[in-house]
């Protein structure tokens, strides 16, 4: 079955919008695109479970220690449920981490996202992520970015 393009189109602005909050280090705005009880792993941890462990066990390690995080959206790869209430998104990104005495390293990875959603046409909700770097690339980087403070 060949997705709806509207299905795709959200899925795809829903990667737009992460990256968004990734750069600019908006944890708070973030959230809504995240399900309360989300379940994740990645380069820290093992096994996250609820979006406020992940924020903190996982984003909060990452985001204001890089740079330049974006997704390879021309190579974005979608696939939606029959119902269209569910949709796995798979991407790579690229981004720039620091060594501890601040020099600069490609930090490219990859990315399996699960949405869903009550009713077809709503925006995207992430229930699971995995992110990971690919092999041979440092999981620490230490740059340092402030927080951006958003208002929801």
């Amino acid at each position: 079955m060949t997705a709806p393009q509207d299905d795709l189109a959200l899925v795809r602005r829903w990667f737009q919008r992460l990256q968004l909050h990734v750069q600019t280090v908006d944890f708070v705005g973030a959230r809504p695109l995240f399900a309360d009880d989300m379940i994740t792993f990645g380069s820290f941890n093992p096994l996250t479970i609820g979006r406020t462990a992940t924020e903190e066990e996982q984003w909060r390690t990452v985001w204001g220690r890089i740079d330049r995080f974006r997704w390879r959206l021309d190579e974005l790869h979608t696939i939606v449920s029959e119902d269209r209430l569910t949709a796995v998104g798979i991407a790579l990104f690229d981004s720039t981490g620091y060594t501890e005495a601040g020099a600069a390293y490609e930090r490219p990875g990859r990315a399996t996202i699960v949405l869903g959603r009550d009713a077809v046409g709503e925006d995207w909700v992430a229930q699971h992520m995995h992110i990971s770097l690919f092999q041979d690339v440092p999981s620490r980087s230490f740059g340092s970015r402030p927080e951006h403070v958003s208002i929801i």
